[in-house]
């Protein structure tokens, strides 16, 4: 596929932010982006016209319940069979934040089994508690089945932001290790926290800024083609974003965030 051939849809509803940036960002890349609000991919039914599709950062209808619970309700009551679609035709979709939150909420992620009904996992209260905005440093642990991180090399620590109150990933208490093992069978954990030199953060604050259970930052579903990461991508896009960057030796000539995007982009070019 060439790269004028590609559409992203950047999703948003009520509480949604990032929008502007995630669609600027992939217009970097020299691909076509829109912003499209779910009412009108709702009246228009034409989901499947995009190659991509993005859940951005915010607060969807206020995180009323839990963070990304009703939005994920909607996109299933009322575009379950083209979000069926979608993902059975292997379409990437990638949740940013409030967008992982959603992804979980929706049972796509994980994924164990494909879309699940129910969810597999949970996106809880920071520990501590409260809104946590900060540079934090993550880890690459995927060994190549993430189709977002295929332009990064395995081990390789990426300097990027979060910003959530909701951000803790956590399995079901009584099958936690059976499904962390199962995660890495399936090559579906992508990114850890860690410290700058790639160490583990090992649970401590604020290397792991919400205590997510082994660090976990970021998941893919079986497949490789749905990912969710709490930290923004398109927040460290460009070099002058990054908070350091003055005091670097040389000056970087991308954000770490930018080869997430340019993975998928590389992946919808080889993809027939």
């Amino acid at each position: 596929m060439k790269k004028e051939e590609i559409n992203v849809c950047v999703l948003r509803v009520g509480g949604t932010n990032c929008d502007a940036e995630t669609k600027q960002a992939f217009e970097e890349l020299d691909v076509r982006a829109r912003v499209v609000h779910l009412n009108e991919i709702i009246k228009q039914r034409n989901l499947l016209e995009y190659q991509a599709l993005v859940l951005p950062g915010g607060f969807s209808y206020g995180d009323y319940v839990r963070g990304g619970a009703i939005w994920a309700k909607l996109l299933l009551a009322k575009l379950g069979k083209e979000l069926k679609a979608f993902v059975d035709e292997n379409r990437p979709i990638l949740g940013i934040c409030n967008g992982f939150q959603v992804l979980v909420e929706a049972g796509l992620l994980p994924g164990f089994e494909g879309a699940s009904t129910y969810p597999e996992a949970t996106l809880a209260t920071n520990v501590p508690p409260g809104y946590n905005c900060r540079w934090i440093s993550i880890k690459h642990e995927n060994r190549g089945k993430c189709v977002f991180t295929c332009k990064i090399p395995r081990g390789k620590t990426l300097h990027v932001p979060v910003a959530h109150s909701e951000g803790r990933f956590l399995l079901p208490k009584e099958k936690e290790d059976r499904l962390l093992q199962r995660l890495y069978d399936n090559d579906q954990i992508v990114f850890r926290y860690c410290n700058k030199d790639g160490e583990p953060a090992k649970g401590r604050f604020p290397l792991n800024p919400n205590g997510s259970f082994h660090d976990i930052a970021g998941v893919c579903n079986p497949e490789g083609t749905i990912f969710g990461l709490m930290p923004h991508p398109e927040r460290a896009f460009y070099w002058w974003q990054q908070p350091d960057w003055t005091r670097q030796d040389r000056v970087p000539e991308s954000g770490d965030g930018r080869p997430i995007l340019e993975s998928l982009i590389s992946y919808l070019e080889n993809k027939s």
